[in-house]
């Protein structure tokens, strides 16, 4: 691999990168429509990581990264068009932001041998990589995240929320409605009043559903928004004076573009936080220099460290160490995107791998495997100080019911082979 690499410099240096000569990694983005907020800072964050691996390492294993980005606008029609545009480019890895595009890409990867990362997102029992081969989730789902969040509740409760309600508001999508059957199962089992409320999309009317709220006077609201709904629906519950602690939304809520808009109303908000966020980590020195300074950053540049700048850096840390992973197996460094899954269903992320990375206790240890394409499923509790302006960690890391989820994670994935014809089995 180490000759391959040298040879491949060599040719560089006398004629330049072709596209054979790179590694593709593709952007599904969308920096326009009413998610824009959201989807600018994690498109630029992964766009920079990339970017920081090719000036500061001569990209992996010696073969430079070529990046190419496609407008969504959060659109699933839209993402299918860009997927089928770059399908045929050698793409290693999908990274679609979307559950709605996850839905509908789920089989065309699966025919094309393209892998497909939805962290954080998409089809939840994806985690069972006999069913959704080419299919990653890793390393938390929407089902770990509504456990985790009963699991904080249960601890802030002395271990019981008998008798208590809590409420979901969810946009009201495919997205949104992810987190109902598990929020359902646990009500069963925790003895808790469950209440669903949808919002309509984008999200900006929801007098209807605070009026709702405000009547039924739950105990906890937990949201799974994203977009204009998110600051919306924080600034309602300041309106009715819902108790902010009392308020805690999935890891698509919980941003700075959810709550500055909010002002000193959204003081107290919590949101589940799926990695570490801020600039206190050494990889951004590296990014300072190579990337900031170096006027090659994505965007305008004031997204740098924000939550969602830190979660696209997190998926594209992933997808470069995956990459790394699969050149390792295959002995090669131009790996194909088939090659690419075997480094995703064998990735290993450790707590000294993260440290050497310059991203330390940034992220959970996990590893991937055939019967778990979804991770750890941790997730820790951050909230939101207005005064400072900044998020605050509040809980170390929460492991979710992974038996329950793994049941239904089952269930689902075994109905969907038989819908589709698919006969379960580990690729080798």
């Amino acid at each position: 691999m180490t000759r391959l690499a040298a040879t491949l410099a060599a040719t560089m240096v006398v004629a330049g990168p072709t596209l054979a000569d790179t590694l593709h990694f593709p952007s599904l983005s969308y920096r326009t429509g009413p998610f824009a907020a959201g989807g600018i800072p994690f498109a630029d964050g992964y766009s920079d990581y990339l970017t920081l691996i090719n000036e500061r390492d001569g990209g992996i294993g010696g073969v430079p990264i070529r990046q190419t980005e496609c407008e969504t606008a959060y659109n699933t029609e839209r993402g299918v068009e860009c997927y089928q545009s770059i399908r045929n480019d050698n793409p290693l890895v999908i990274q679609p932001l979307s559950t709605g595009i996850t839905y509908q890409l789920i089989p065309r990867t699966m025919e094309d041998g393209i892998p497909m990362h939805t962290m954080g997102y998409g089809r939840t029992s994806a985690v069972n990589g006999e069913v959704f081969n080419w299919t990653f989730n890793y390393p938390a789902n929407y089902w770990d995240g509504a456990s985790v969040i009963i699991n904080y509740l249960l601890d802030e409760n002395d271990g019981s929320l008998e008798g208590k309600k809590i409420a979901l508001l969810y946009h009201n999508s495919a997205y949104g409605r992810e987190p109902i059957p598990t929020l359902e199962r646990l009500a069963e089992r925790h003895g808790y009043e469950f209440l669903s409320i949808g919002v309509d999309s984008p999200g900006q009317e929801q007098g209807s559903q605070w009026l709702q709220i405000r009547r039924e006077r739950p105990d906890y609201v937990v949201m799974w928004g994203w977009g204009v709904m998110n600051p919306t629906a924080i600034q309602e519950a300041a309106n009715i004076r819902f108790p902010m602690e009392n308020f805690i939304g999935v890891w698509w809520s919980g941003s700075q573009q959810d709550v500055r808009p909010v002002g000193d109303g959204a003081h107290g908000y919590k949101a589940l936080a799926m990695h570490g966020t801020g600039m206190d980590y050494p990889i951004y020195e590296d990014m300072q220099r190579y990337v900031i300074d170096a006027g090659k950053y994505a965007g305008t540049g004031d997204e740098v460290g924000t939550v969602l700048y830190s979660r696209g850096m997190y998926a594209a840390m992933l997808a470069v160490e995956a990459a790394k992973k699969a050149q390792e197996i295959h002995g090669v460094a131009a790996i194909t995107p088939a090659m690419m899954r075997d480094g995703m269903a064998n990735l290993e992320i450790t707590e000294e791998l993260m440290v050497e990375l310059g991203l330390p206790n940034f992220g959970p240890a996990f590893s991937v495997a055939c019967e778990n394409h979804g991770g750890s499923g941790a997730a820790m509790i951050q909230q939101w100080d207005a005064q400072a302006g900044e998020w605050n960690l509040i809980t170390d890391w929460i492991d979710p019911d992974r038996e329950l989820i793994m049941e239904m994670a089952m269930d689902d994935s075994i109905a969907y082979a038989a819908e589709n014809n698919i006969s379960p089995a580990c690729l080798n």
